[in-house]
């Protein structure tokens, strides 16, 4: 089975005839294949994208286009188990997370129709000015055509998070997801034209990075580049972004700590910390993969966290009562055992750390935990985007800030603590763009999501993210009847 690219509207081969395979993570095998397309794809792409913006979609109002996304979210919503089916083959994870997905995806477009209607009521808002003798009011454009460019980790989704806002400000869309899991974007593209988004406002163009990403990145005509990924693809896609001055937003890595201390909650903390280094395998950016924990409690928590990693059911995400699938390619298996490699050298690895032994195929790896991990380890300091926690101790309450906030990343942070002031106290002292207080991971569409350091540059999500695709306008006039005399008086 093979799949086209999606350009102005229709399904095309791509220009050169090329195809990538996709890979289920869960058997190793080959269960598609998709269209590799290239430059000159993406040329193709842009060019539909730029003329959609010249023609009705201009015109539209923010309510015409929320009644496009809102029908985008029913099918989605119609077609949930289907989707999520594709993801789990896809990615790899189970498919009760695929389904939490998927309902989220659905809520986003929901989520920005309302934004779109409401963007109708902020033009022409008016601002408050010194000298009565002039007026301003806003006007919101839309940023132009927009490139788009995805993860593997939450195909569909990130995505979501991209494309919502992006139509509901009037953009046009070029979507590059990643050759890892490139269905669930060709799925959202066969939604778009069943709905009957105009041909052209939202392209797909499944490909290598290489290729069609780097191009996308690079094209004059794309005004608007929004990332999700690796650090030294995000800096290729910022300096692609420099040459041509184009607006851009990126959301990149993370090696974000949770701080426990003495006083929380065991039970409600090993819950927490394992949600936060295994929920996808481990594979999201903001994973709470450092625990840094008061000595205190440091040993109960350790054994109990031991001993409900053992507990977790791995394999195919398909099969029923699953929580943790495999990693997404033999490329992030390999990477993330090359990492446990070198924390067998730097600390002690308390459980984990191989393949479980019942699995025989498949990039499967169990919960890993390595404790007495030095603030200079390669485990400790470097993003793994596996499931593996590293655990290092404190004394003082500045201790613990120094040491989450000793990282070159910052996309989030948690602190768990029965001392409300404390909580507090440290959540603000964290150096993160979203901070959690007695869990983590929780993440609401509606708030700004982003970080800063090399976790990227600006914010999605809420109405951060719809204003990623907006340009404003202010338009002043002169608004009384004497002249205004300024160079006839000197």
């Amino acid at each position: 089975m093979e799949s086209k690219l999606f350009i102005d509207g229709k399904w095309c081969a791509p220009h050169d005839g090329g195809t990538l395979e996709v890979i289920n993570p869960a058997d190793e095998r080959v269960f598609h294949r998709c269209a590799a397309g290239t430059a000159e794809d993406i040329d193709a792409a842009v060019a539909a994208a730029k003329a959609a913006l010249a023609g009705p979609w201009s015109r539209t109002s923010g309510h015409d286009r929320a009644k496009y996304l809102r029908a985008i979210a029913a099918k989605i919503e119609e077609q949930k188990q289907a989707l999520a089916e594709i993801e789990v083959r896809d990615n790899g994870k189970p498919l009760p997370e695929a389904l939490w997905d998927v309902g989220d995806t659905a809520y986003c477009f929901n989520l920005y129709a309302t934004y779109a209607e409401e963007l109708d009521g902020r033009q022409g808002e008016t601002i408050s000015l010194p000298d009565d003798r002039f007026q301003t009011h806003m006007k919101y454009m839309p940023a132009g055509v927009a490139g788009l460019i995805v993860p593997w980790n939450y195909p569909l989704l990130m995505a979501a998070w991209k494309v919502a806002p992006a139509l509901a400000a009037g953009c046009a869309v070029v979507l590059k997801p990643s050759e890892f899991t490139p269905l669930s974007a060709l799925e959202l593209a066969r939604i778009a034209a069943e709905v009957g988004l105009p041909g052209g406002v939202l392209n797909v163009v499944t490909g290598y990075g290489a290729t069609a990403g780097a191009r996308l990145a690079a094209h004059p005509d794309v005004r608007k580049l929004a990332f999700t990924g690796s650090v030294p693809t995000g800096i290729a896609v910022a300096s692609a972004a420099a040459r041509d001055v184009k607006s851009v937003s990126l959301e990149l890595g993370g090696k974000s700590p949770i701080v426990v201390f003495n006083d929380a909650d065991i039970e409600q903390t090993v819950e927490w910390v394992m949600f936060g280094i295994f929920w996808n395998q481990g594979q999201v950016c903001s994973a709470t993969s450092r625990m840094i924990v008061e000595k205190g409690i440091a040993p109960k928590l350790i054994d109990r966290l031991s001993e409900e990693a053992k507990k977790i059911t791995i394999g195919d995400g398909m099969a029923p009562g699953i929580l943790l699938g495999p990693l997404v390619s033999k490329n992030q298996y390999e990477k993330v055992l090359g990492y446990i490699d070198v924390g067998k050298s730097e600390a002690t690895l308390v459980t984990g750390g191989a393949r479980p032994s019942h699995l025989n195929e498949g990039y499967f790896l169990e919960p890993t935990i390595f404790a007495d991990v030095s603030p200079n380890a390669r485990i400790w300091k470097e993003e793994i985007f596996g499931p593996v926690l590293a655990v290092s101790t404190f004394q003082t309450e500045a201790e613990a800030v120094a040491l989450a906030n000793d990282s070159e990343f910052g996309l989030a942070a948690a602190v768990m603590s029965g001392d409300p002031a404390r909580a507090a106290r440290v959540a603000d002292a964290f150096e993160a763009g979203v901070v959690w207080i007695n869990c983590s991971q929780p993440t609401f569409l509606e708030a700004p999501w982003g970080g800063i350091k090399k976790s990227g540059i600006g914010r999605e999500l809420g109405k951060w993210g719809l204003n990623n695709f907006l340009e404003p306008k202010q338009i002043t006039k002169y608004a009384s009847s004497d002249p205004w005399g300024w160079y006839l008086k000197g």
